[in-house]
C-alpha cells in the first residue's frame, strides 16, 4: 500500500482583514485551494483588525477547502481576535493552535505518511519537509 505525503500551506493573514482586504485574501486563498486534500494553516500573528465580514470569509474559505477534501486550521491568534472568533462561534468549525508548528503537526497526526509544508506570505513561497 502506497502512503501519500500531504502538503500543508501556511498562509499569513494581513494586519487588517476587513472589506477589500478580505476580498483580496479570499481570492488568494482560492488559488491555494486547488486539488484534493488541501491542508491550510492560517497564521493570525499579524492580525490587529478584523470585522464580521472577515469571519464570513473564513467560513467561505473552509467551505472551499472541504469541497476539495481539505481542511483549514488557525494558529497564533492574538487575544482580541480570538475573542471575536469565539463570539462568532468559529470554534465549532475551526481547530486553533498556539503556533504554526502545532497546527502543522496536527495534520501530521491524521496522516500516516510524511507531511511537508509550504509557507505562503509576503509574496514568496518556500517548501520544507517535516516528515516523520
Amino acid at each position: 500500500m502506497a502512503v501519500r505525503a500531504h502538503t500543508v500551506a501556511v498562509k499569513e493573514l494581513p494586519g487588517t482583514l476587513t472589506g477589500e482586504q478580505g476580498r483580496s485574501f479570499f481570492l488568494a486563498m482560492q488559488g491555494n485551494i486547488n486539488g484534493n486534500n488541501c491542508l491550510i494553516v492560517l497564521d493570525f500573528s499579524k492580525v490587529r483588525e478584523m470585522d464580521t465580514f472577515a469571519v464570513y470569509l473564513l467560513l467561505c474559505c473552509l467551505e472551499e477547502a472541504m469541497k476539495h477534501d481539505g481542511d483549514i486550521k488557525l494558529a497564533a491568534i492574538p487575544l482580541e481576535t480570538k475573542t471575536l472568533l469565539e463570539l462568532a462561534g468559529l470554534g465549532r468549525f475551526f481547530e486553533s493552535f498556539e503556533t504554526n508548528a502545532e497546527a502543522i503537526n496536527s495534520f501530521r497526526r491524521i496522516s500516516s505518511g510524511g507531511t511537508s509544508y509550504v509557507s505562503v506570505s509576503g509574496g514568496y513561497t518556500s517548501t520544507s519537509n517535516s516528515a516523520t
